[in-house]
């Protein structure tokens, strides 16, 4: 398997009880089956790693948007333009446009799709 965070994040929102890389597979596979066996989650340590990454990594991104940043967020990610978002929020478009730019830049997203993308797998709106 990949061993890429975006992969890794993906396969757990499947909600998989475990995660064997195909590197540690010679070494821990064993291992895995007898957990998986008896019920018990099984990941390898850089998986392990890489799921701790994320979610320290969504918790302080969180944290580092305002609450008018989310409110924003959240209308873009339910389908309100610019300007609609302005309308209900009762500020100008360009203010809209200005936080709508430090929330991209803030979490490194480079589209709308993306912008609702992380907003459905942060709770923000629902899907």
């Amino acid at each position: 398997m990949h061993y890429e965070e975006i992969v890794i994040s993906q396969l757990l929102a499947a909600g998989p009880r475990g995660y064997l890389l195909k590197s540690d597979a010679s070494q821990k596979l064993i291992a895995a089956i007898e957990a998986l066996a008896s019920h018990q989650p099984f990941f390898t340590g850089k998986v392990s790693e890489a799921l701790l990454d994320l979610f320290v990594g969504e918790q302080s991104t969180e944290e580092t948007l305002t609450r008018r940043e989310r409110q924003i967020l959240q209308l873009i990610a339910e389908g309100h333009t610019n300007k609609a978002a302005a309308g209900v929020l009762g500020v100008s478009l360009k203010t809209v446009e200005t936080h709508r730019d430090k929330i991209m830049k803030k979490l490194n997203l480079h589209s709308t799709a993306a912008l609702v993308r992380y907003a459905v797998r942060n709770k923000i709106v629902e899907p």
